[in-house]
C-alpha cells in the first residue's frame, strides 16, 4: 500500500506540475489537487495521499463522493472545484473517473483530470459500456 500511495501522489504532483517540467518562481501557483474516491471507498481513504501532497506543499482536498449517480455525484465534485480558487488538478479513483470527467465540463480552473484505476469515458460513454 506504501508504494501504491507514493505513486497517486507523484501522479498527482507531475500532473499538477506539467508533467515535471520546472518552473518559475513567479509563474502559476501550484494547483489544488481534488481527490475523488470510487464507489467502495469513502474520502478517508485519500488521508496518506494527502499527507504526502501536503509535505510537497500544496493543498489536497478529499472531496465526499456521494455516490447517487455520475451526474449528482458530478455535481457535487463541481461546486467543490468552484469553491478553489485558482488551478485545480482533479483525481478520480475507479468509478471516480467518470465523476471527475462530468465534473470538469464547464470548470475553466480544472487544468488536468488524473485517473488511478478508473475509467476515462468518451463523450455519451457510461462506466457501464466501458466495463463490458
Amino acid at each position: 500500500m506504501r508504494n501504491v500511495t507514493r505513486v497517486l501522489a507523484l501522479s498527482a504532483a507531475l500532473a499538477a506540475s506539467g508533467g515535471g517540467m520546472a518552473q518559475a518562481a513567479n509563474s502559476q501557483p501550484k494547483p489544488t489537487i481534488v481527490l475523488v474516491h470510487g464507489a467502495f471507498a469513502e474520502s478517508s481513504s485519500w488521508d496518506a495521499v494527502i499527507t504526502k501532497l501536503s509535505k510537497d506543499g500544496y493543498v489536497a482536498i478529499a472531496a465526499a463522493n456521494p455516490l447517487r449517480g455520475v451526474a449528482s455525484d458530478a455535481k457535487a465534485v463541481s461546486a467543490i472545484v468552484r469553491s478553489v480558487s485558482g488551478p485545480v488538478v482533479l483525481v478520480g479513483h475507479s468509478y471516480g473517473g467518470p465523476v471527475i470527467t462530468e465534473a470538469a465540463n464547464g470548470n475553466p480552473n480544472v487544468k488536468a483530470l488524473v485517473y488511478v484505476a478508473g475509467f476515462a469515458p468518451d463523450t455519451g460513454e457510461s462506466s457501464l459500456t466501458l466495463s463490458s
